[in-house]
């Protein structure tokens, strides 16, 4: 056996593993799909200001860099837990906890930043420092979002949870057409496949082979 090869295969289900998710339909979704393989071993994807600032730039938002701090990490840690019990006690028809729903209206009282404008050589651009976001206002967007999201009778009913039993991400379906069974078909909808191929592969072999003397 090649380990070389084995070890780089390893390397790259990891980095898969931990890979940032931006796909989960909201902005809230968005940010508890960084915590990955939730009902099994927990992956912390959002473990560091790196990963903030990447978070950030995922999202499309531009934080402050005064605000770029382990602290914030925290903070998103929180409300992510929050908004996890939320979006789950919804999709499952129970009933989150109290502390929950109160972190997350307390985060929305944040006001976000109003944008500007600025005379520029070409006539008027948009002044970037106005949308630079504060660590409240960030929390805030955040928390707006989920509320909108769970406040809205058609979004909420999109609400879905991933087919596989290591991922159980929450995301939201597109509304029309065939309801999807996996956060993505490039993730878990292909191994399932592989998944089931070895499985009838197996079971076509062993009945094959001839019971021993």
């Amino acid at each position: 056996m090649d380990h070389s090869l084995t070890e780089a295969a390893a390397t790259r289900v990891t980095a898969g593993i931990r890979a940032l998710r931006f796909d989960a339909g909201s902005l809230a979704l968005n940010l508890v799909a960084t915590v990955g393989r939730r009902p099994v071993v927990p992956v912390e994807r959002l473990d560091g200001v790196d990963r903030l600032r990447r978070w950030c730039a995922g999202v499309g938002f531009r934080l402050r860099e005064a605000d770029a701090t382990p602290e914030t990490v925290q903070s998103l840690h929180a409300l992510r837990d929050a908004a996890y019990d939320i979006a789950a006690a919804v999709l499952r028809d129970g009933r989150p906890r109290r502390s929950s729903v109160d972190l997350v209206n307390r985060c929305a009282q944040a006001a976000p930043p109003a944008p500007r404008l600025r005379l520029s050589v070409a006539g008027v651009a948009l002044d970037e420092r106005s949308v630079e976001l504060s660590a409240d206002a960030l929390l805030s967007l955040i928390a707006r979002d989920l509320i909108t999201l769970v406040g809205d009778p058609v979004r909420r009913s999109r609400l879905s949870e991933c087919d596989s039993e290591t991922c159980r991400m929450i995301y939201l379906t597109s509304g029309s057409g065939r309801p999807r069974r996996w956060c993505s078909m490039q993730r878990c909808g292909n191994s399932a496949k592989a998944a089931r191929h070895r499985h009838r592969k197996t079971v076509a072999l062993s009945e094959t082979e001839e019971p021993s003397a």
